[in-house]
């Protein structure tokens, strides 16, 4: 496993994290989850990313049990408050002072410890001033139940107003987790580099395009019984690539990714190594072996020849355009 600072901080992380969106306490008993991290755990990673959203906490719950009795000390646990969680109150969603408090206090228990390495803001909250929210993540900094703090899809104007008070308060604001790869590249031309400008990095989620980048959804075809693309949740995500146009250049890459030795999950992950702002990739499994495989990514180094023939056939497939950061 390779290892990146993440932001402008103090802060090394594994190249690959292990999330459990989707997965943890819905998809995937817990036993085979457990096995799951287990293998993440053997193959080097050290950041596990989760949300108090995922399987309405359950997510939190089944990875605190998992990672139970590992060295607090060698692990990066990252986790998020925004939606709707519990009953769905007035106040059980947002980023308010008391939602935020009360979800970060569920999410410490749920998790089996005293800190999270980073609290992230799963999105922007228009309802609420940002100095209420940030104010608030200031002081679960100072009482040390987080140690940074970051948000996910966020675009680059709200990021960089946050960057500001951020400063004003002198807490360590220095993570966005945006969707990112070969397919969908909208942080790329303003996130990015405000992101860089502000000494932020990018964890992304979703570098395999919920599996559309392994190669096994083919153009003209039924879905894979069971697979990302017939869950009720994961479907209106994948859905966007699911198109023929999209699949059959998806298959087109696997020469490519066979020339560098790797399969296209690999490729995938590797690709978004490429960019220097990232500083990891969330990898998700419902199987051992499939953490086994990805994790194969870290390290790699793809030769400019290479990402220049991956634009070449992925051509206007690719999504760019930075108004499609999701916000609600």
């Amino acid at each position: 496993m390779e290892f990146r600072r993440l932001g402008r901080s103090g802060l090394n992380i594994s190249e690959i994290s292990y999330g459990n969106w989707l997965t943890h306490g819905s998809q995937v008993e817990e036993e085979q989850a457990t096995a799951c991290v287990r293998a993440a755990l053997d193959a080097g990673v050290t950041t596990y990313d989760t949300a108090d959203v995922y399987a309405n906490t359950k997510a939190e719950e089944v990875l605190g049990r998992a990672l139970k009795g590992e060295r607090r000390e060698s692990l990066e646990i990252f986790t998020k408050v925004f939606w709707p969680t519990g009953p769905g109150g007035p106040n059980d969603k947002g980023l308010g002072r008391k939602h935020i408090t009360e979800s970060i206090n569920g999410s410490l228990k749920r998790l089996q410890t005293d800190y999270v390495d980073l609290y992230q803001a799963h999105r922007y909250d228009r309802t609420v001033p940002l100095e209420e929210t940030m104010q608030t993540f200031a002081d679960l900094v100072r009482q040390g139940k987080v140690l940074y703090i970051g948000v996910s899809e966020w675009n680059a104007e709200q990021i960089a107003r946050a960057a500001a008070l951020a400063r004003e308060l002198k807490v360590p604001f220095i993570s966005n987790q945006p969707q990112y790869s070969m397919l969908w590249r909208v942080i790329e031309s303003q996130v990015v580099p405000t992101c860089e400008r502000e000494g932020i990095s990018q964890i992304v989620w979703s570098p395999i395009a919920q599996g559309v980048l392994t190669g096994k959804y083919l153009p003209g075809q039924p879905v894979p019984a069971g697979s990302r693309a017939t869950d009720e949740n994961g479907s209106k995500f994948i859905a966007r690539f699911m198109r023929d146009e999209v699949l059959e250049k998806v298959q087109q890459l696997k020469p490519l990714a066979e020339e560098a030795g790797l399969t296209l999950a690999q490729l995938a992950v590797a690709w978004v190594l490429q960019n220097p702002n990232v500083a990891s990739a969330i990898v998700g499994a419902s199987r051992p072996e499939q953490v086994t495989e990805n994790v194969k990514a870290a390290g790699v180094k793809l030769e400019a020849e290479l990402l220049q023939k991956i634009d070449a056939i992925l051509g206007d497939t690719v999504e760019s355009d930075p108004r499609l950061t999701v916000t609600p």
